[in-house]
């Protein structure tokens, strides 16, 4: 039996990737193309008994998985990569529809997702240990140390419905690499995409000579998650979305690892020698892609006041040439959030902050559209403080910007959040830039370029509550595996 079949060709099994097989679920619920409201498919729902069998099939092939050659796990996510590519296209409507992203940035999403699977597919090459010169003390003369990584088990990896592919791509790649069995539960508003690369990892995986219950994914809702984070079989939790939800699943796996990547509301600070017409091309730029559904994308601008005006002069001209409308446009930058419950908080947040003095500086005019109504990309000056739309992860269209007096009340200004993602600052002075390096609260800080870079070859990851761990293959693998350290003493 197929499933779903779209406009492109693009065709996989009906069901769920369970065990050896594909599971009929008993019921399926429809994926909607957010702008229009169409459906895209009817996507299966998984349930808590589906996620206790795929458990149970992935704790049943552990160690054969643990000791599948590097050669086998290296072939299987290089051949995947060559399958993710052959179907380019196919994937790239398959994203527009489910996650009403545009074109542009789905076109960015499955480039990385590519990256992401051939330098996991690489690392494979790098997973090993060190000697250790245990004869510092006097008590290891004579002992031989090394030690090796090891998979730390089975992985459940959560994602999010922003970037549905990529953020897969992250939690099977690097698990697989390490040698672990892994169950993936998407998003349940952009599961298509997720299913179809697992389809093809797992056909690469039993090509290469690998069992295809070491990949497996389930859909649902909140209790087909805690079946699989409560387990206390499992090895680690990677997850990416929400900081409540991400906290929750801390406390459910414990004392299980768990890697958190979570909300953030990503600043940029425009010092006073900042090139302001580049900084307002960044704030444009990175404030509005993935219509702002992006957890390091512009949110807080913070100005330092002498430049306050001509920042705002070099900004303003350029807001009037975001277009805004139907994602699969080339040219389209915004478009409909996810759903309407995401619109609707979005424009909530907009108009608490309105109402509570911030000056609405710029709301783009938006024609209506058949589904959804889009919101539209927005600005709001001096929040006070209190605010959501400055507090927390706002998710959608909209920058918000504050000026302070100098550069050290803008440092105090990004570290004042209970968030650390990543943090940018636009000057021209190397001293300012390794100052912020060294003062900012965060996993990452830009310089000269949108908080919104990501390299999937770095580490990636917050502090406070933007999350624990680290993405990038190098880095997942590295926490997806622990050390065993071997002592030996050839003559006893």
């Amino acid at each position: 039996m197929t499933g779903p079949e779209f406009s492109s060709g693009l065709r996989f099994p009906s069901g769920l990737p369970i065990g050896d097989a594909w599971i009929e679920p008993p019921t399926t619920a429809p994926v909607h193309f957010p702008y229009d409201g169409s459906i895209v498919a009817n996507a299966p729902v998984g349930t808590v008994e589906l996620a206790a069998t795929a458990l149970d099939e992935a704790l049943a092939v552990r160690s054969q998985v643990a000791h599948l050659p590097s050669h086998v796990r290296r072939s299987a996510l290089q051949d995947a990569l060559a399958a993710l590519t052959e179907h380019r296209d196919a994937f790239l409507d398959l994203l527009v529809l489910e996650t009403g992203k545009p074109l542009v940035d789905c076109r960015v999403e499955f480039d990385r997702t590519a990256l992401t699977l051939q330098t996991a597919a690489e690392e494979v090459a790098r997973l090993h240990g060190e000697t250790v010169p245990l004869d510092l003390l006097p008590s290891g003369e004579g002992l031989i140390g090394f030690w090796v990584r090891k998979p730390i088990g089975v992985v459940i990896g959560i994602t999010g419905f922003n970037y549905p592919l990529l953020l897969a791509a992250h939690k099977l790649a690097p698990a697989l690499a390490a040698g672990c069995p892994v169950i993936v539960k998407p998003a349940p508003q952009t599961p298509l995409s997720t299913l179809w690369l697992v389809h093809l990892v797992r056909e690469a995986l039993v090509a290469a000579g690998g069992p295809a219950s070491a990949v497996q994914l389930v859909t649902g809702g909140v209790d087909v998650g805690s079946t699989l984070t409560k387990d206390p079989r499992i090895g680690a939790v990677s997850f990416t979305g929400s900081a409540a939800v991400g906290h929750q699943i801390a406390r459910d796996a414990a004392p299980r690892k768990t890697l958190l990547e979570l909300g953030s509301n990503s600043a940029l600070m425009v010092a006073e020698d900042a090139d302001l017409a580049a900084a307002a091309d960044a704030v444009v730029r990175g404030g509005y892609y993935a219509s702002g559904q992006a957890c390091i994308s512009v949110q807080r601008v913070i100005v330092v006041e002498s430049v306050r005006a001509a920042f705002l002069a070099e900004l303003t001209p350029r807001l009037d040439h975001i277009v805004v409308g139907d994602p699969r446009d080339p040219a389209t930058r915004v478009s409909a959030l996810i759903d309407e419950r995401s619109t609707a908080r979005v424009e909530t947040w907009i108009d608490e902050a309105v109402t509570a003095g911030a000056t609405l500086a710029h709301r783009a005019e938006v024609a209506p559209s058949n589904g959804q109504p889009v919101v539209a990309p927005t600005v709001l000056l001096d929040l006070p403080h209190g605010q959501l739309a400055w507090d927390e992860e706002i998710f959608g269209p909209v920058i918000a910007i504050r000026s302070v007096p100098d550069l050290e009340s803008a440092l105090e200004a990004v570290n004042s959040s209970r968030y650390g993602l990543h943090a940018g600052v636009y000057t021209a002075s190397l001293a300012t830039a390794f100052h912020a390096i060294e003062e900012l609260e965060v996993g990452g800080v830009v310089v000269n370029e949108v908080p919104g870079f990501r390299s999937d070859v770095m580490p990636y990851g917050g502090v406070k509550d933007s999350g624990t761990g680290r993405e990038g293959p190098r880095f997942a693998i590295e926490e997806l595996t622990t050390t065993r350290m071997a002592i030996i003493r050839p003559n006893p």
